[in-house]
């Protein structure tokens, strides 16, 4: 299965490609679409809108992994965002690949195994789960490529294979 994970934004939107063959996930690709900073809102979501849709074609995943907005602190920069999440949300959609979405604490979770980590634990996390030499630049490709470990993590649970284990309590 190959994921396309995505970090939400306008000035910059992440990306991250994981392959993930019987829970062993596989680096393809990440980086970032950009926008310029000085330039109106519906040009900007224009152009992810193309970007993205470009991603898709490029990349074929079988999945987008999309994070979930959070903010308590700047309320404009969040409306700003979710301007630009509508428009990944529209353009995964009209894809027709199936869109699964996370919270922060979800990702954190599924990487680092602690719902609180920090920005630099979850870095360095995907950089060995991926078996990268580097850590992934920018940090929103390193989001991305989180949000497609979650993924890959999340339906390789006994509950997504449909719950049919004998141990299973469900």
């Amino acid at each position: 299965m190959r994921i396309l994970g995505i970090d939400p934004g306008v000035g910059t939107v992440g990306f991250g490609v994981v392959d993930t063959v019987k829970g062993k996930n596989t680096y393809v690709a990440c980086g970032a679409i950009t926008t310029p900073a000085n330039t109106p809102l519906s040009p900007r979501l224009d152009m992810i809108y193309n970007d993205l849709n470009e991603l898709i074609v490029t990349f074929s995943p079988d999945a987008i992994s999309v994070e979930e907005l959070f903010f308590s602190k700047n309320i404009t920069t969040g409306i700003a965002v979710a301007h630009g999440r509508g428009v990944i949300l529209l353009s995964a959609y009209r894809s027709g690949v199936p869109v699964y979405e996370y919270t922060p604490m979800q990702v954190k979770q599924a990487v680092v195994g602690y719902g609180n980590a920090k920005k630099n634990q979850v870095i360095y996390m995907v950089q060995k789960l991926l078996s990268m030499k580097a850590p992934p630049k920018p940090d929103d490709a390193a989001d991305a490529l989180a949000l497609a470990i979650c993924h890959a993590r999340s339906m390789t649970s006994r509950l997504a294979e449909g719950g049919n284990d004998a141990c299973s309590t469900i």
